[in-house]
């Protein structure tokens, strides 16, 4: 029997799918294009990334099914509650709330660091450093504003949050379709040239930061309860996500290629927007229109996360693994109040801690998130076993093939992070903030299970959602 859903299902699949890919896209195709193609050549850093999305699309499989076969708010969670226990389900659900909350706190800083490309003279009014940033208050003040509107729109419900999202890719795409045209028009094949840097090497140095560049298709199933399609559609959404993410890095990387040469690529300080002002007859209002899409993909990104966020911790909640104030609901806008307020608090405190701090939290979050693939995968093939009658709307063919891959690719992935010889491997100041979140929460776990509010959760192995 279905369980009965205290959210309300408002999305349908197109603000499904602005979610999903607004999340993947973010900044990066603006400030990591040019490094990208350094690295590996034109054709080198587009195969990069297209294997990339062949991994990251198995691990889209398991989520297509596990999502229509559970469609509950904390998705992750709920999986991996399901197929092995309370003790693991927190693992996966604590990870996956570093790395939301990771990017959340990043794009807080992205924002006015765009700024200060677009106006030069912006950031005034030193105030301190940190990890040798100069932290400055307007840049400080951009970035708390930038918080209480996410939050605000947050608060105001999923419904309010899709619209902005939907607007905002579109702007961004019709930027993208521009890029497209313009450098089609202008460049030229000799450009292209070299095709590959550095053989396999180049493509495997790009290829190992590929899949950050991936995360977000992710926090569908985190608001899986708000979702008003059918359940089977709700796996094709995500795998259409994956899709276009992948065409639009390709995209991106073969139309700077086509008007940049390798010289022009080396000397730009912002590649894509040169790349554009120069397929434009060199337009500086071009290149500053690419920036605004730009900053389109941070809001998108921040805004997906904040929900996906906002999301896990409130089905942590529910499951008494967090305290009752983060499964607090608003009765007007049904949204998860408690975890909007305190991921909005996180936020507004971030801009503080400058660039470089962040950099590191955000490092340390893409661990996180990638080891929660990992629990998924396995989660996935624990089903398959254990609940064979379990109505998948969205079935996997050969699920166990699928499942052993997805496990197999995620978990490299995972060691990636860990491997000193790749430029993925975190550093020792990412290892200690990944150390501190993991032993806070095991304190918490050990904390969740003492108190009164721990029994109010779901039972471990007892799901709701069968239908």
């Amino acid at each position: 029997m279905e369980k009965q859903s205290k959210f309300a299902r408002v999305l349908r699949w197109t603000d499904v799918l602005v979610l999903a890919f607004g999340a993947m896209i973010g900044w990066g195709w603006v400030v990591q294009a040019g490094n990208w193609i350094e690295t590996a050549g034109s054709l080198g850093a587009a195969l990069a990334f297209v294997i990339g999305g062949v991994i990251i699309y198995f691990v889209g499989l398991v989520y297509a099914e596990l999502t229509s076969a559970m469609p509950e708010c904390g998705g992750e969670h709920v999986f991996s509650k399901e197929a092995f226990g309370y003790g693991v389900s927190f693992l996966c659900s604590w990870s996956l709330v570093l790395g939301y909350l990771s990017v959340v706190l990043f794009e807080v800083v992205s924002l006015p660091t765009v700024l200060e490309y677009l106006f030069p003279s912006f950031s005034q009014i030193p105030l301190y450093s940190v990890a040798g940033y100069e932290v400055r208050l307007t840049w400080v003040l951009v970035g708390i504003l930038g918080a209480l509107l996410i939050t605000a729109i947050n608060y105001f419900g999923i419904r309010f949050a899709a619209r902005l999202q939907t607007i905002l890719v579109v702007v961004m795409a019709a930027v993208g379709i521009a890029l497209l045209s313009g450098s089609s028009a202008m460049g030229h094949s000799e450009s292209l040239q070299p095709l590959v840097t550095d053989g396999a090497g180049g493509v495997l140095n790009v290829l190992v930061l590929v899949p950050f560049f991936y995360m977000g298709f992710d926090v569908i199933p985190q608001a899986a309860e708000e979702i008003n399609i059918p359940f089977r559609k709700i796996g094709r959404v995500i795998l259409l996500s994956i899709i276009l993410a992948v065409l639009w890095h390709v995209i991106v990387i073969f139309s700077v290629s086509f008007v940049m040469t390798d010289s022009e690529i080396r000397s730009a300080s912002l590649v894509t927007a040169t790349a554009m002002q120069k397929a434009f007859g060199d337009s500086a209002l071009a290149a500053k229109i690419l920036i605004i899409g730009g900053i389109s993909g941070i809001v998108t990104s921040w805004n997906a996360f904040f929900v996906g966020g906002s999301r896990a911790i409130f089905a942590m909640a529910e499951s008494g693994m967090l305290p009752p104030f983060f499964a607090r609901l608003s009765k007007k806008y049904k949204s998860p109040v408690g975890a909007v307020l305190f991921i909005g608090a996180a936020s507004c405190i971030a801009p503080f801690f400058g660039r470089k701090a962040l950099i590191w939290i955000s490092d340390a979050g893409s661990i996180s998130v990638c080891a929660s693939y990992f629990i998924v995968s396995l989660s996935f093939l624990k089903l398959r076993k254990s609940r064979p009658e379990m109505e998948r709307p969205y079935r996997v063919k050969h699920g166990r093939i699928v499942g052993i891959l997805a496990s197999v690719l995620s978990g490299c992935v995972l060691l990636l992070f860990m491997i000193p010889v790749f430029p993925s491997c975190l550093s020792a100041t990412e290892w200690i903030i990944v150390g501190a979140w993991t032993l806070a929460g095991l304190l918490f776990y050990l904390f969740s299970r003492q108190k009164s509010w721990a029994a109010k959760g779901t039972p471990e192995g007892e799901y709701h959602g069968d239908r």
